[in-house]
């Protein structure tokens, strides 16, 4: 009797668009600006626990800190300043895990985060792996509008 290999796990999600991102292996061309949009702006950050009636999400939070960069640094170089506004670009199809969720899963959520944000990344022409000039922006503004905290 042959020994047939199980079929693949299915490790792919079908965007808005269409297209189909692989988790385990994202493609930059399978990444369109509408797809990511669309999820930020659907995506609660902190998992919604913010007060006031409507959620904060990722989109908002991005624009934020990219706002937040291009007031500490006038001249902020455009490339850096994308790089800052898609900081969290993978959340579009991964949602936002809080920090103590993300320890307890452990590293292979952080695996999957950092292979979908670097294709978004080198879609948008920029290095799959952050500088350490983006790296070092703040990824929690503390001067949050009350309605926006958590």
């Amino acid at each position: 009797m042959v020994k047939r290999e199980p079929p693949p796990q299915r490790a792919w999600q079908r965007m808005l668009s269409g297209r189909r991102l692989d988790l385990l292996d994202p493609s930059p061309l399978d990444v369109e600006i509408e797809d990511v949009a669309h999820g930020l702006a659907r995506v609660a950050r902190w998992n919604g626990q913010t007060c006031g009636p409507h959620i904060f999400s990722v989109a908002q939070h991005s624009l934020l800190v990219e706002g937040v960069a291009q007031h500490l640094r006038s001249a902020l170089p455009a490339r850096t300043g994308l790089a800052v506004l898609l900081h969290d670009a993978a959340e579009y199809v991964i949602g936002d895990m809080i920090s103590p969720f993300k320890a307890v899963i452990g590293s292979g959520y952080k695996d999957v985060e950092h292979r979908i944000l670097g294709a978004v990344m080198l879609r948008f022409g920029l290095p799959a792996t952050a500088s350490r000039e983006v790296a070092a922006w703040p990824s929690r503004p503390t001067a949050l509008p009350p309605t926006m905290r958590r």
